[in-house]
């Protein structure tokens, strides 16, 4: 395409010149500015892999189940550190004291579990009676669901 070159600034444009002036400017616009290498790269690079720093890869069971075995065993270092320091100060002194102390704590978590025991029961034999007025037609629908847990055996029984 034969283009002249731009007009002097003193004269305004011509409505041809204007019209190829625009034209040049919508070309320039328009021009590719990008390549895209169409090569496929190499399915493996010269360098061998190498390990992370952090946690291996692994499914999110499996980081559930580390998450809770740190957290248990930070658990389980501050009981352990109690319980040295407590046997170790109890250490120096006579048998009979050594076992008042040591039975000490298991009565005080015998009697917060019979307490907590205790307190379910009166929980669940408080009568709840339940008023609904309508008008028209209702079905009602009443289920109740009834868990047991006792160590590691569960009860679920649900009635219809």
């Amino acid at each position: 395409m034969n283009r002249p070159e731009q007009p002097p600034v003193d004269r305004p444009l011509t409505p041809a010149e204007a019209d190829l002036r625009a034209r040049q400017l919508i070309d320039q616009a328009y021009m590719p500015t990008s390549y895209r290498d169409e090569t496929t790269p190499p399915a493996y690079g010269p360098t061998p892999p190498i390990a992370q720093p952090g946690r291996p890869p692994m499914s999110q069971k499996a980081a559930d189940a580390s998450a809770l075995m740190l957290t248990g065993s930070i658990a389980t270092l501050s009981l352990g550190g109690a319980t040295s320091l407590v046997l170790y100060t109890l250490g120096h002194v006579d048998p009979v004291t050594l076992a008042v102390g040591a039975g000490g704590p298991v009565a005080l978590i015998l009697a917060v579990g019979s307490l907590l025991r205790s307190a379910g029961r009166a929980k669940a034999d408080a009568h709840t009676e339940h008023h609904h007025h309508y008008k028209g037609p209702v079905h009602q629908d009443q289920r109740t669901t009834r868990t047991t847990n006792r160590g590691v055996w569960t009860r679920t029984v649900n009635r219809h």
